[in-house]
């Protein structure tokens, strides 16, 4: 399993670490000091599983973790100080939850839960978007969309690896993954997971910054409510 440490205590990412070196099938592909680090890595580290802190300065464990609620990968294993976050972590689908000083034991049971939980998510099929890209038919992983942007008849989806045409609308698309999908403006929906903030500019315009690409697409103010109280709520 491939696992990030996200804490902003040294000595904390530095013992999980050293424990982690006492488990067997894991790899440590970073250890960062923060939510928002973490949150902009993912597209690049491609983590199984997240050993998460929750009182972080910025954008916290929680907060953090409801980004991440319903995708299979990554998965939650938060390691606090703090008993009374337990329930508010579970609700949020988290496997475990690890006081510190974080016990090897506890940690090796909260990875093998982690690993069953892989293991049950691979099993079950994937949406994939079908379309065509220069006269080749396609398919593309709903995890790997960025946005999807109305073009004319054809909805042109940005992803991990460059674009596809697809003929369904997004209003069909919105309401086939309602809860994978959100409308930014009349012309574009993005997964909210790839929602990493917004920009207001001078003329009042509002745009969206997304995970994966530079493209910053406009927020309409009908659907801005609902833009901004995703992000409040993490």
């Amino acid at each position: 399993m491939r696992i990030l440490i996200v804490d902003d205590e040294p000595l904390a990412r530095a013992r999980l670490v050293a424990l982690l070196g006492e488990c067997d099938g894991v790899e440590i592909i970073g250890s960062l000091a923060d939510g928002e680090a973490a949150l902009g890595s993912l597209g690049e580290l491609h983590p199984d599983v997240l050993l998460l802190d929750i009182n972080m300065p910025g954008l916290n464990g929680t907060a953090l973790a409801q980004r991440l609620a319903g995708r299979p990968r990554p998965q939650v294993i938060f390691c606090t100080a703090y008993e009374e976050h337990a329930l508010k972590a579970f609700e949020l689908g988290a496997v475990d939850y690890l006081l510190k000083p974080v016990r090897l034991e506890r940690l090796r049971d909260a990875l093998q839960r982690a690993q069953r939980r892989l293991a049950d998510a691979a099993r079950e099929p994937a949406a994939y978007l079908h379309g065509r890209m220069r006269g080749e038919q396609l398919r593309i992983a709903l995890d790997e969309v960025i946005c999807l942007l109305a073009d004319e008849k054809y909805v042109i989806v940005q992803h991990r690896r460059g674009e596809l045409l697809i003929e369904d609308s997004l209003r069909q698309l919105e309401e086939a993954y309602p809860d994978q999908l959100i409308r930014l403006h009349r012309n574009c929906l993005v997964p909210p997971s790839r929602l990493l903030g917004i920009k207001t500019l001078a003329d009042g315009r509002v745009l969206a910054r997304l995970d994966g690409t530079e493209l910053s697409p406009e927020i309409s103010r009908r659907n801005l409510p609902a833009v901004r109280k995703l992000l409040r709520l993490g």
